[in-house]
């Protein structure tokens, strides 16, 4: 599994403030990551970075590879290949003070950064690993609507505490 760490001044100050009251925020943060895993994988139909960037179209020459391979599942969104595995195996993992969403197929974090061609070495018969430039299609990350969303979720933990 590869990682991105996220830097948020406004949920790390809402995630300070409930870690004076909770000494473990487990609870909080598996809420928080099973959000991410949602929100990450709404990305995925609309074709967009949590940035609200339009993730690259596939090449023309993916395509063809695809037809090519006589795939039974031709799909021309950016991040959806043939078996459509990346957008489902997204995961959260929760520990008392923090919260990490991610993926642990091997592609994942070329689809994230991107690569270029042959980046990653050749093949027994020379072909470049990766055989094309891939473009970064960022999908993990938190939108502005993620961060209003998270502080909602804080808020939940740190009202009891405030309450009556």
């Amino acid at each position: 599994m590869f990682s991105v760490e996220i830097k948020n001044d406004t949920v790390t100050s809402g995630l300070i403030r409930l870690s004076t009251q909770m000494a473990d925020m487990t609870p909080a943060m598996q809420q928080i990551g099973e959000y991410l895993v949602m929100s990450t994988k709404q990305r995925f139909p609309t074709g967009r970075g949590p940035d609200g960037t339009v993730w690259a179209p596939k090449s023309p020459t993916t395509l063809a590879r695809y037809g090519a391979r006589k795939s039974n599942r031709i799909d021309p969104r950016p991040l959806f290949g043939p078996s459509g595995m990346l957008s489902r195996q997204i995961y959260p993992e929760a520990g008392p003070s923090q919260v990490e969403v991610g993926s642990n197929l091997v592609y994942a974090a070329v689809m994230q950064f991107g690569a270029r061609r042959g980046q990653f070495g050749n093949m027994a018969n020379g072909s470049p690993i990766p055989w094309g430039d891939i473009p970064a299609r960022p999908f993990l990350g938190i939108s502005t609507e993620d961060e209003g969303n998270i502080l909602a979720l804080i808020a939940d933990y740190l009202e009891p505490a405030t309450g009556p």
